[in-house]
């Protein structure tokens, strides 16, 4: 863990919100505060960037304007899972099938990518998050995958979220490879859409037997990595915990290098 998290402690990483729950569905304890609107975000993306070392802090949906100030503070972007993406900002049509969307957040969270890429700090993108970062660099998504993929694969699986239910082959050469050490991983499957045409700079490292886009990276970038399934769910699996490892690392070195450029402008 030391090596990780380097000289100058532990950095700071953003996590964006997973949902915004409407005041009419939650259910406050007697004691608690009286029902208003909430984010909410699973507690395995938390407990997975604090065990590799970082300092998880979770991002609401805030104005455009905030995006600047906010990045000056992190070393790095997790992009969480959540529900679908609203199809116009892709410039999509909504399928019939498209799921509940949440517009609000989805421009908060593509700035916050386009803003993070442009800065150069190391993003990992879960599940919608690597969804997201593909729209972010001009992609477009499939909205409902039931509709372009056979039953070989159930990408909304019916087990427990620790458990693994299909293989991914992973590209020889690539990041994701080396980070996870097999031509071929077991992962756990929770999602609707999936990437379609792919963003700008990114590259497809890894896909399912059926076809389905299961990796993203960005050759190009120190660290710009995405995942179709929910790889905090799964740490206790050492290739998938190794993600996690490898990106609070950048973010460790990303902020080494801010500050090194900071002490020799001053």
């Amino acid at each position: 863990m030391e090596d990780t998290v380097g000289a100058r402690g532990r950095p700071l990483i953003g996590l964006t919100s997973s949902e915004l729950r409407e005041k009419e569905s939650v259910r406050p304890t007697p004691e608690g505060e009286p029902p208003q609107s909430e984010i909410a975000l699973g507690l395995n993306y938390v407990r997975a960037v604090e065990a590799a070392g970082g300092v998880p802090v979770v991002l609401p949906p805030l104005a455009a304007a905030a995006i600047p100030g906010l990045l000056g503070q992190l070393s790095g972007i997790c992009l969480s899972g959540g529900p679908d993406l609203d199809p116009a900002t892709y410039g999509g049509a909504r399928h019939p099938e498209l799921g509940p969307t949440e517009p609000g957040a989805d421009l908060f969270e593509l700035e916050l990518a386009r803003a993070a890429w442009r800065r150069g700090l190391p993003i990992l993108a879960i599940c919608r998050g690597m969804q997201l970062l593909n729209v972010a660099r001009g992609g477009t998504l499939i909205q409902h995958l039931p509709e372009r993929v056979g039953g070989q694969i159930q990408h909304r699986q019916e087990h427990a979220a620790h458990s693994v239910t299909h293989s991914t082959a992973i590209t020889r050469g690539s990041r994701l490879r080396e980070l996870m050490g097999a031509a071929t991983v077991s992962v756990n499957s929770f999602h609707h859409q999936a990437v379609d045409r792919v963003g700008t700079d990114l590259r497809v490292v890894a896909k399912s037997v059926d076809g389905v886009v299961e990796g993203l990276e960005a050759p190009a970038k120190p660290f710009v990595l995405g995942v179709q399934w929910h790889a905090e769910c799964l740490v206790h699996r050492s290739e998938h915990a190794a993600l996690f490892d490898a990106f609070v690392s950048a973010a460790c070195s990303y902020r080494d290098g801010w500050l090194a450029g900071r002490i020799e402008a001053a």
